[in-house]
């Protein structure tokens, strides 16, 4: 009997979420278009729900390729993405399985620590790394010659109380099913899963998006900017940013829920 890991595709993962979407129950008219369903909450709240891929792909063909990885856990981003969708840049911890061509998987060349994932994570996830994402995207690929470009903070760039505050947040948005146990060892944490609470994540990524532009050097009116220009200049104002999760956000919530939510941090945080 073989030894089967799930395929991973890029439409599958979110930011924070290796449970983003699944085959269970596609139909077909789905998969003519490539979208997948999103698994209800209550399966999210299921610390043991996985899901399902496609196709499957051989452990011993998985382990031959990752043998310089000794992590139980993957990084990986999308390939296909352009600058006026909801998020540009769409990077995700997995668990230890295969990943197909719409995705790639970023192997690190020096030692590294769960920590050390932690913020890069939190990094490429913010906002503010989005937005500049955003203006050196062209056309549809996130190709790994433009992510080299991008302006990640290296790691000394983090001071103790840094990391004391976006590495217990990042672990408890990514560690949300046991099959992301191996990273929650990594960072020293036995305990189990979270609770997948969207208010409560949502609470979680505004105050790292406050944090990461404070550490960008941002000051409030310029993260105002890059929220919403209409916020600084008016409604006429002819330039956008992220127009389209403002939209969905207000025909969800009936305002522009992560404007709000990252202003209030920001200034909570007292910067």
């Amino acid at each position: 009997e073989i030894d089967l890991l799930p395929l991973y595709e890029a439409k599958m993962f979110w930011h924070f979420d290796h449970r983003y979407s699944t085959y269970e129950g596609a139909t077909q008219a789905q998969l003519n278009v490539g979208s997948l369903p999103h698994p209800a909450i209550e399966f999210k709240q299921n610390s043991s729900f996985p899901v399902l891929p496609r196709y499957w792909v051989a452990r011993e063909e998985v382990e031959r390729r990752l043998k310089d990885w000794k992590h139980g856990w993957l990084l990986g981003f999308r390939n296909i993405t352009n600058a006026v969708v909801e998020r540009t840049s769409i990077f995700s911890l997995m668990p230890r399985v295969a990943v197909g061509n719409s995705a790639s998987v970023v192997i690190f060349s020096e030692p590294i620590t769960a920590q050390d994932i932690s913020y890069f994570l939190a990094n490429v996830s913010s906002l503010i790394f989005d937005y500049v994402t955003r203006q050196k995207i062209a056309g549809i690929n996130m190709n790994m010659f433009f992510v080299k470009q991008l302006p990640v903070l290296p790691p000394d760039h983090y001071t103790p109380a840094d990391i004391d505050f976006i590495a217990p947040r990042v672990l408890e948005l990514v560690y949300t099913a046991w099959d992301m146990q191996p990273f929650a060892r990594d960072c020293g944490y036995e305990g189990d899963p979270f609770v997948w609470d969207d208010d409560r994540r949502a609470l979680l990524r505004a105050d790292l998006d406050a944090w990461y532009a404070h550490l960008y050097g941002l000051t409030r009116d310029e993260l105002r900017y890059i929220l919403d220009p209409a916020d600084v200049y008016g409604p006429d104002f002819p330039g956008e940013t992220f127009r389209v999760l403002k939209e969905k956000e207000t025909k969800l919530y009936g305002e522009f829920r992560t404007r709000r939510l990252v202003l209030a941090a920001w200034d909570r945080l007292g910067f």
